[in-house]
């Protein structure tokens, strides 16, 4: 008995220094107070299950660096050495305060003189990516969040086995959470082939490991250097066939140009994290013509690692300076306590700010989360539209005819604290104004909502919104 009782004595003593190690860690990192504080009172309350909590979703790691600073400078000095001079490549005043942000914190270029075509649903965006795979001529480069063995995922499966068969360099990243219900045997018969493949940030077991949290929700193609694709869609039939409730309303865009050297440059940074083997040869950034005088954007990435939050960071810049309106497209809306204001002052402020949300969602704990976040916007002056005929995917920022900001990260904590991202920040008044026609006709399938009627929902409607939005962060 003595010997037990020093046992867990010892047990005892060293739990309680690790709890308050942990506290003491979480309150030095400096977070936001309203992130520190619930975690220190989980942590003190209730430490078995707070450790284990803290341990998956509430390691900061943005000190970390996923690729040596050294590896990463030699893959940008093909993207620096393909742009113009920036003499020769700049924005209207108002917006480069906002290029500057997105150069110093992401060390984003200014890329000039791209075309980018819209794809507003997955039938022509899937056969325009099949038509320009089979006619690549030195190397396919795929990345998806999620890769699906079905219909139209063996038939990207097949025309890449051709290709590497026909001696071209096929490389795919997939996310390893992303594609959880993909069979191994599915990525062993494009190995098997010839196909470099590997999943991001393998999660071997699932229940000892905080990269569970941390997940790359990058959707890019790039073909042969010349030829590129990024926004919402991921390689699933739901893209093509919708959902057995409704469609399923996505964006993409193919981008030709010197816009693809930043994509490029975003898949071989992440290429060389999972394999180690550092591709930066002029090959991969081919000469680019000039396709659109008018077109300036900068490609930007952002993630879980780093010292700033880029996307967040320029999101709620161009929210701040939008001088007319301010229309969003997101699947989920979970904003973060800035973001929030931001929208709100903006309201408030006369700017017509839209915001379109699914009317159904594939993720419910996540749409009532969404739910509770609407009246103080409504109060405020922000029109929200329920987009009714499936599940708006899309994934859209445009401002004041002048910036469309399109790519992968919706307007939730996920994307913007959690999740790799790439999203294209477009400085053209035609492009802005085609993505505004986009916004207006989706309009045309959505119900406003009618501030009046909305803020009469159920107590136990509203309680059960605000519940799940505690969880916001997590979700």
């Amino acid at each position: 008995m003595h010997i037990q009782w020093i046992v867990g004595s010892i047990f005892v003593i060293l739990y309680t220094l690790t709890i308050i190690g942990l506290v003491l860690v979480i309150i030095t990192e400096n977070r936001n107070p309203l992130k520190t504080i619930p975690w220190v009172i989980v942590l003190l309350l209730a430490p078995g299950i707070g450790l284990l909590f803290y341990f998956f979703f509430g390691q900061d790691n943005r000190k970390q660096w996923i690729i040596s600073r050294h590896s990463y400078k030699r893959i940008m000095k093909r993207l620096k050495e393909s742009k113009l001079p920036q003499d020769s490549c700049r924005v209207t005043g108002s917006y480069q305060p906002l290029v500057t942000l997105l150069n110093n914190s992401n060390q984003s270029s200014l890329l000039y003189g791209s075309d980018i075509k819209i794809f507003t649903n997955g039938k022509d965006k899937f056969d325009d990516l099949l038509t320009e795979m089979e006619n690549a001529t030195h190397h396919i480069h795929l990345q998806y969040y999620i890769f699906y063995d079905d219909e139209i995922g063996n038939k990207i499966k097949s025309t890449l086995i051709k290709k590497v068969k026909e001696g071209i360099e096929v490389r795919i990243l997939y996310d390893d959470v992303g594609s959880w219900k993909v069979k191994k045997r599915f990525f062993k018969g494009m190995r098997d082939a010839g196909i470099e493949v590997h999943a991001f940030l393998k999660v071997v077991f699932p229940i000892f490991t905080s990269k569970v949290n941390y997940r790359n929700h990058r959707k890019i193609v790039i073909i042969d250097g010349r030829i590129g694709y990024m926004g919402g869609m991921n390689i699933a039939d739901r893209y093509t066939e919708g959902t057995s409730w409704g469609t399923w309303r996505d964006t993409h865009f193919k981008i030709q140009g010197k816009g693809v050297h930043g994509l490029q440059s975003a898949f071989l940074i992440d290429w060389y994290v999972v394999s180690k083997n550092l591709l930066n040869s002029k090959i991969y950034y081919p000469p680019a013509p000039v396709f659109n005088k008018d077109n300036i954007l900068q490609i930007v990435t952002s993630g879980p690692v780093g010292q700033w939050r880029n996307l967040l960071q320029a999101t709620i810049f161009v929210i701040a300076n939008a001088k007319k309106y301010i229309y969003i497209q997101t699947p989920y809306f979970l904003p973060t306590e800035g973001l929030n204001q931001t929208l709100q002052t903006a309201a408030l402020g006369g700017i017509d700010v839209r915001l379109m949300l699914p009317k159904h969602s594939d993720a419910r704990t996540v749409n009532m989360a969404s739910r509770s976040f609407i009246d103080d916007m409504v109060k405020a002056g922000a029109k929200v539209y329920f987009y009714k005929p499936g599940f708006l995917h899309s994934k859209l920022i445009v401002t004041d005819d002048a910036l469309a900001i399109i790519g992968s990260a919706n307007m939730d904590f996920r994307s913007f604290e959690h999740n790799f991202e790439i999203n294209a920040f477009v400085y053209q008044q035609s492009f802005a104004i085609k993505m505004k026609k986009v916004f207006l006709q989706d309009m045309q399938h959505c119900e406003r909502l009618v501030t009046a009627r909305w803020l009469k929902r159920s107590a136990k409607q509203r309680i059960a919104e605000s519940f799940m939005r505690l969880f916001s962060p997590l979700l």
